[in-house]
């Protein structure tokens, strides 16, 4: 027989109740609100509202963590509402959490995060609140009859490989997509009605294969449902109505069974996103031309030539088909800073564009906060969605070696970032050019925070300091530029000036040079200003030598 402890009353909190209830005991709430968060590990254990449905609510908004975490063991939780801050209101790790008629909600959380091989059981739950509804990571179960509207991110996540069946659940009025699935998720979606969202109804990405049946999807901003490169599954029966163009878009290299309502089919169909590429050697040339053009750079010149000519050569083979290996157009870029490490990723990208190999060599720049969450489980979706929206382009990550945990702090989310760049990396080598950059010595540092990070990049490019002399080359292209001259003697004041800098970590290069111009410039300002007289056009664009020495004093 089941043992039922009452609170308030028996026992002043419920973790007071939850510390001494036996396994197999029902813990049964009065109404009211309870300020504390609840844990339950490795137990057997009911908790369920003495009153109706809902009158019964767990208030953990100012605490810190879940309002319910189950690690572990069997439970069960019925009519409660959980509200929790910036975590999830619910977390299940491992074990079996079976929810039935419980309301969730969250500020920067999920209404639910299930992982770590979890199972859960929810029948008539409401997320009415939160980043994403339900998150499911390695973990499965039953959503049956459920309710998510309103969260601002994802209305449902599956990914790493979980396998939930989401029965005849709601999905309504979610501010990015419906449902999510990525990482090889493989959750069943029967009979459920996704609307309403930002963006697409249903995404599937990174090896994702959903199996959607007599589902109904519509009125959403961006297409009904839409297969990213090498995704499968099955749609089966559905109704894609109201969405963008198409109602489901597959990728060319994506292979879902596609079976749509004949009755309430989209006008649009199913379509296929064109991936196809046309060469432009005019466009290498230019490109090539502008590389030469930049100051310096010998060695990285040589190298941008080289893989060039590896992809020429390889296109030549693949016409008379011979044999071509798999190729990685991920690349590592080191030095200090001001070295043009930006620049020539840029022109990169579009060469790979004008080469064919890439669809729009667009070039997208990100840091460490761009990639890396706050809590367990955010990381890998925030690299995730900057990843896939740098497909097609340069993903070009300065100071990567930020990632890189810090004395080995487990707790560090960096290197959630670095081992999901290193599965992406290698899932999708062929439709986007990662580029990781920053200090030679600590780049190395990053390689080894993850045995396979190194073997992900095609070329490591080292970018040198500028010498003197090219330093006043790039100081005299950035003042011409901007219609300024230097006066006589000027050019050698400066390279005397650069030759005395110290080069250490903190000499910026090329920055160098615009500093000390944007001095000049101040200097000149005021020079001028003294002359008691309209300055004349010659006065205006000449830099002098007291200019310089203003400028440095």
């Amino acid at each position: 027989m089941a043992t039922t402890l009452a609170v308030p009353g028996a026992y002043p909190t419920i973790a007071d109740a939850l510390e001494v209830a036996p396994d197999g005991a029902v813990i049964s709430l009065a109404p009211g609100t309870y300020a504390e968060r609840l844990r339950v590990a490795g137990r057997r254990l009911t908790v369920r509202a003495a009153g109706e449905a809902g009158s019964a609510v767990i208030e953990a908004t100012a605490l810190d963590g879940p309002a319910l975490a189950v690690v572990s063991g069997e439970v069960t939780v019925e009519g409660v509402v959980f509200t929790s801050g910036d975590y999830p209101a619910v977390t299940a790790t491992g074990g079996r959490l079976r929810l039935r008629r419980c309301e969730l909600s969250a500020g920067y959380g999920a209404g639910l995060q299930a992982s770590d091989g979890a199972t859960v059981e929810a029948s008539e739950v409401r997320v009415l609140r939160g980043q994403h509804g339900l998150v499911f990571s390695d973990a499965g179960g039953t959503v049956e009859s459920c309710e998510v509207r309103g969260v601002t991110d994802d209305g449902i996540i599956v990914r790493l490989g979980a396998d939930p069946v989401v029965r005849s659940t709601t999905v309504a009025d979610c501010g990015h997509r419906g449902v999510y699935v990525y990482q090889s998720g493989r959750p069943t979606i029967e009979r459920c009605d996704i609307s309403g969202t930002g963006d697409a109804g249903i995404v599937v990405a990174n090896g994702g294969a959903p199996t959607i049946v007599e589902s109904w999807i519509h009125d959403t901003r961006g297409v009904g449902i839409a297969f990213g490169p090498g995704c499968g599954g099955v749609v089966d029966r559905c109704r894609v109505e109201a969405t963008a163009a198409p109602g489901v878009d597959v990728d060319p290299t994506a292979n879902p069974a596609v079976t749509l309502d004949e009755g309430a089919a989209p006008k649009s169909g199913v379509g296929v996103t064109d991936g196809a590429t046309d060469r432009n050697e005019a466009e290498v040339e230019q490109l090539l031309a502008e590389l030469d053009s930049m100051i310096g750079l010998a060695g990285v010149k040589a190298e941008v030539r080289a893989l060039i000519d590896e992809i020429q050569v390889n296109e030549w083979r693949r016409s008379a088909g011979l044999s071509v290996g798999a190729a990685s157009h991920h690349l590592i870029f080191t030095g200090a800073p001001g070295t043009g490490k930006t620049t020539v990723a840029r022109i990169y990208g579009k060469l790979l564009k004008a080469l064919g190999v890439l669809p729009n060599g667009e070039f997208r720049e990100v840091s460490r906060r761009d990639l890396v969450g706050q809590y367990i489980g955010h990381t890998a979706e925030k690299t995730t969605k900057v990843f896939e929206d740098a497909m097609g382009g340069v993903l070009f990550i300065d100071e990567a070696y930020t990632l890189a945990r810090a004395g080995g702090a487990a707790a560090d989310f960096g290197q959630e970032a670095i081992d999901t760049l290193v599965k992406l990396m290698e899932d999708h080598r062929d439709q986007v050019a990662v580029i990781v950059a920053g200090y030679t010595r600590e780049m190395s540092d990053f390689l080894d925070a993850n045995s396979g990070l190194a073997s992900r990049f095609a070329k490591t490019l080292e970018f040198e300091n500028y010498g003197p002399d090219e330093l006043v080359m790039i100081a005299d292209r950035i003042a011409r530029n901007d219609d300024y001259t230097f006066a006589p003697g000027l050019s050698d004041a400066l390279h005397e000036y650069f030759s005395q800098l110290e080069r250490d970590r903190n000499f910026g290069n090329a920055r160098e040079a615009r500093k000390l111009l944007e001095g000049m410039r101040k200097a000149q300002s005021g020079r001028l200003r003294a002359l008691g007289r309209m300055p004349s056009r010659e006065d205006l664009c000449a830099f002098v030598l007291d200019d310089l020495l203003t400028a440095i004093r």
